[in-house]
């Protein structure tokens, strides 16, 4: 079996959650099975390898997980991207459109030095609108966007072209819905 089927078959579909409409894919029994988990990072890993990377910018909160281990892996420096509010030092934010509104993601103002490479990651790509926020911090801070890094791809939705788009660059993605 291939590895992206071993992982579908793991990610658990949760209909009707956070809201009425929405398949939520639920990564958890990936996360919980250590085999599976080990094989999953190792591919991340593997697609960025030939790159120099000097930091994973990973979005909250299931980009935590994974973007944590990738920066162990590729043996660089990881930097949370969080909600506003969220860390304690002081901060650049960037807003993003939602369906019905805005939100905005921050991260430190120091945590990027002038010219690093960074992949952007998170678990999910829909809409591309968080991790497009990321990146634009990424940019704003002084630094280069190496590449987007994700397990999960909603083909359907067009998050995927409006990151190539924008930023020149297609996302890496394990698994496609």
């Amino acid at each position: 079996m291939l590895l992206e089927e071993k992982i579908k078959s793991a990610i658990r579909d949760v209909i009707d959650y956070p809201k009425p409409g929405i398949v939520f894919k639920d990564i958890t029994p990936v996360l919980a099975n250590p085999d599976l988990l080990r094989l999953t990072v190792d591919e991340m890993a593997k697609h960025f390898r030939h790159q120099h990377v000097d930091a994973i910018a990973a979005v909250e909160a299931r980009g935590f997980i994974l973007g944590g281990i990738l920066a162990r892996e590729l043996n660089c420096s990881f930097i949370p991207v969080r909600k506003v509010g969220k860390l304690p030092y002081t901060t650049v934010a960037e807003k993003y459109t939602l369906e019905y509104g805005t939100a905005a993601v921050e991260m430190h103002v120091d945590a990027i030095q002038k010219g690093w490479n960074v992949l952007v990651h998170d678990d999910l790509l829909a809409t591309g609108g968080t991790a497009a926020a990321a990146a634009r911090l990424v940019k704003q801070s002084g630094g280069l966007v190496a590449g987007f890094s994700f397990l999960i791809n909603l083909s359907f939705l067009p998050g995927y072209e409006r990151l190539s788009r924008e930023f020149g660059v297609n996302p890496d993605c394990l698994v496609t819905y």
